[in-house]
């Protein structure tokens, strides 16, 4: 994609220098930037949507004076939204001598690269993990599976490349291939950011509440984990971008008494850390929403505004409670204005929302632990790592003295829009928390909703496992583990194998 439609300039470090590119349109990936402008064609194009992680390079930001380093694809991230930042790709690991990163010497000296086309997107994963981990420290295997499930091995050599994984930190560190953390994080202040014209990222939530008023047709993206498939897949252009990732007051999570509150800037990553910080038994749900890059890319904000049914975030903050909060610029009165209300009456169709022109999802709110809280959120996905749900459901009931006194349940991939199960809820308030309610209450989860049938599951099949889910929940409930994942730990899975 070479057109130079409202083309700009883009500027970023590689190697600790400044590189510089003129004429870079707003609606170009990072990968077409990185392959054609600079010919760094170790980093490679898979298949064009973050599903594959064979376009994974890895990014560096100043944050309170020290470098935060994020693994992301290239592929479907927009070169303009690292203007700024540090890029590092495969080429940039070895030392000027040639000596080989311990990234890419575990690599070698595990057997972890058969074909090799992946193995690029694999090390700088692990690259990414190294820099994270501090450098020299040992990783363990459930790390190591968890951080690479965003990149996929076509000929199966998963168990060499996760012994790279940990033996990676046992291995010297030659001259030439550390960063120089200090000398990175002064050379990115001396950057100067580009002239916004047509890719506009503000850096406070007032500009970009006034940018969104000037410019209510341009395309908002937050870490194109969707969009970007709208510039690969569909080849759609976009003359105006205008990115919410910079604004400093989204960047933050700020945690209340009673809720926390999630910036429409916040990767996904941090954002499920912050969920589960508060609600341990949500870790898995959280390392199975796509893989890392992924998460290091997107932000919740952008998944709940993008409003996709098979978005697996909105099902379990509906469960939550979770509100919403729009903002805009109110132009007679020469201030900022919001509305909140519940996430899901933020939908009116099939990605379609209430949201006026010139208004912006800044904030999610979301209520902590209710005292007796029991919760559970399940997807359901053909590929157990990096896979888009057919089905997602997430229940949070309070029973007391045995009654259920409170319920919510979101469900995902049964509807034009993430739903709220208001007539399941209705069957189980109030109601003895028994086989017989569950029942009762399974008739009419599967009765609410009329799904599709498509490529990830026919109508029949869902419909059948809404009900098997609470079935499940009200196992759990009552002490069942076995038929958790959660509960198996390594020798179990080792002695199924």
């Amino acid at each position: 994609m070479t057109t130079e439609i409202s083309a700009q300039t883009l500027s970023f470090l590689r190697r600790g220098r400044p590189v510089t590119l003129h004429h870079v349109a707003p609606d170009r990936t990072l990968l077409e930037v990185l392959r054609e402008d600079l010919h760094c064609t170790g980093t490679k194009e898979g298949c064009g949507e973050g599903d594959c992680g064979a376009c994974t390079v890895v990014l560096g930001e100043a944050v309170n004076g020290r470098l935060e380093y994020k693994a992301i694809n290239s592929c479907i991230r927009l070169a303009h939204s690292v203007d700024g930042m540090a890029v590092w790709t495969a080429e940039d690991l070895a030392s000027p001598a040639g000596e080989l990163h311990p990234a890419q010497e575990a690599m070698m000296q595990c057997h972890g690269s058969q074909c090799g086309f992946c193995t690029p997107g694999f090390v700088m994963s692990l690259f990414g993990m190294y820099q994270n981990s501090g450098g020299g420290k040992s990783i363990d295997r459930a790390q190591a599976q968890a951080e690479l499930s965003g990149n996929l091995c076509r000929c199966t050599g998963y168990r060499p490349i996760l012994d790279a994984a940990q033996q990676m930190g046992g291995l010297p560190l030659p001259a030439g291939c550390g960063v120089n953390e200090a000398a990175t994080v002064a050379a990115l202040k001396k950057l100067r950011p580009a002239q916004a014209d047509h890719y506009l990222r503000p850096t406070t939530l007032a500009a970009l509440l006034q940018a969104r008023a000037a410019h209510p047709t341009a395309q908002v993206v937050a870490g194109c984990t969707d969009v970007g498939l709208w510039v690969t897949k569909m080849h759609k252009r976009f003359p105006r971008v205008l990115d919410v990732t910079a604004a400093s007051e989204l960047r933050r999570v700020e945690t209340y008494p009673h809720h926390i509150a999630i910036g429409a800037a916040v990767s996904l990553a941090e954002a499920y850390a912050a969920l589960v910080q508060d609600r341990p038994q949500l870790k898995t749900f959280a390392q199975r929403f796509a893989g890392l890059p992924v998460r290091n890319s997107g932000t919740l904000g952008g998944n709940v505004a993008n409003g996709s049914p098979i978005g697996d975030s909105m099902p379990l903050l509906i469960a939550l409670g979770a509100n919403v909060v729009l903002m805009r610029r109110d132009a007679k009165r020469g201030q900022l204005a919001h509305r909140e209300m519940p996430l899901e009456d933020l939908y009116t169709g099939y990605r379609q929302n209430v949201m006026k022109p010139d208004e912006l999802l800044c904030w999610i709110k979301v209520p902590r632990p209710q005292d007796g809280e029991f919760m559970r959120v399940y997807k359901i996905s053909k590929r157990f790592d990096d896979d888009i749900s057919a089905v997602c459901l997430a229940i949070r009931m309070v029973v007391e003295d045995g009654v259920v006194t409170a319920v919510s349940i979101g469900a995902g991939g049964v509807a034009a829009t993430p739903a709220r199960a208001r007539q399941t809820e209705a069957a189980l308030l109030g109601q003895p928390w028994t086989a017989e309610t569950v029942r009762a209450a399974t008739a009419a989860l599967r009765a609410e909703f009329q799904p599709i049938s498509d490529m990830r599951a026919s109508a029949a099949y869902r419909q059948t496992v809404l009900g098997n889910l609470l079935q499940r929940f009200w196992l759990e409930s009552q002490g069942l583990q076995h038929i958790n994942l959660d509960t198996l730990n390594a020798a179990t899975l080792e002695a199924l194998a």
